[in-house]
């Protein structure tokens, strides 16, 4: 279990960091773009209606990727207080199997079927 547990912790710190990577890189994406379109006249409705729409999906995509860093971080801190591999819900085990595939999963199948919320920790 042990090494099991050694395993998981690393493929979710590598996982963290590379979604921090691809948080870093839209960043330096969107002040590149910004610095090319400054000066650039705007006005007609297409152009500002494509950058909203190009702003909502940035923003969105931001939020899943923030989103998958604070799972991969509560899994972390489950594993530094001994939970890991618990359900939030049920309490029960989640199965092995779901965990190797997804080492940061907080709720056994069977919660997650019922689309139950987890406990706020």
């Amino acid at each position: 279990m042990a090494l099991e547990l050694s395993a998981s912790r690393k493929r979710l710190e590598n996982e963290r960091v590379r979604l921090e990577q691809e948080l870093k890189q839209m960043e330096v994406d969107v002040s590149t773009t910004e610095e090319r379109r400054e000066g650039s006249p705007f006005g007609k409705r297409e152009e500002e209606a494509t950058e909203t729409m190009e702003l909502e999906k940035r923003l969105a995509l931001e939020n899943r990727l923030r989103g998958q860093i604070a799972e991969i971080d509560r899994a972390l801190s489950k594993m530094e207080s001994g939970t890991y591999g618990k359900c939030d819900v049920c309490g029960q085990p989640i199965d092995p199997a779901r965990l190797e595939a997804l080492p940061q999963a907080s709720l056994c199948l069977s919660c997650k079927a019922k689309n139950v919320k987890p406990k706020t920790p």
